[in-house]
């Protein structure tokens, strides 16, 4: 798909927020970086941003109270995880508060960084695929359709649809 790449990135240290700025702008992503996560969702709202990295342990925010917040704001957002605190806890915790994937400090290889976001940026493609499909289906059952006020409603307990009168 074609949509701007734009990568909202949350750490304290700002260094760390320079080198991932530096390496994801020579990948041909825009990046919003921002030092404090009581920031995030307000930056969100804003920039367009559909992918955000974010440190876990910050001084204002932890990162996985940001990432409920930014989950409850629109779980269509990925979120790449990236910390210093290298446990197996860490790492189920983000994933199942919805973490895209989690990158550990010290960042060594940027390559990981880039392919993190890239991975994120490929899973919103296939969902944006999967819903332009859907519209499709709809849209062509509505013209099949004598009944022009009636429009197809997938099932989610059957694999046909049922058709609802609105």
């Amino acid at each position: 798909m074609e949509y701007p790449k734009i990568v909202l990135h949350v750490d304290d240290d700002v260094s760390i927020l320079k080198l991932v700025a530096k390496c994801l702008q020579k990948h041909g992503v825009e990046v919003i970086s921002v030092s404090n996560p009581l920031q995030v969702i307000g930056k969100l709202a804003t920039s367009g941003a559909r992918v955000v990295i974010s440190d876990i342990d910050m001084p204002e925010k932890d990162g996985l109270t940001l990432l409920r917040e930014i989950k409850q704001c629109d779980a269509g957002i990925q979120v790449i995880m990236c910390t210093s605190m290298v446990s197996m806890s860490t790492v189920l915790m983000s994933t199942s508060l919805g973490a895209e994937g989690c990158i550990f400090k010290p960042l060594v290889d940027l390559k990981k960084v880039t392919e993190a976001v890239d991975r994120a940026f490929d899973k919103m493609d296939r969902w944006w695929i999967a819903l332009r499909e859907w519209m499709e289906l709809q849209e062509s059952m509505a013209m099949a359709s004598s009944d022009k006020n009636a429009r197809f409603v997938p099932d989610a307990n059957r694999i046909t649809g049922s058709r609802i009168q609105v």
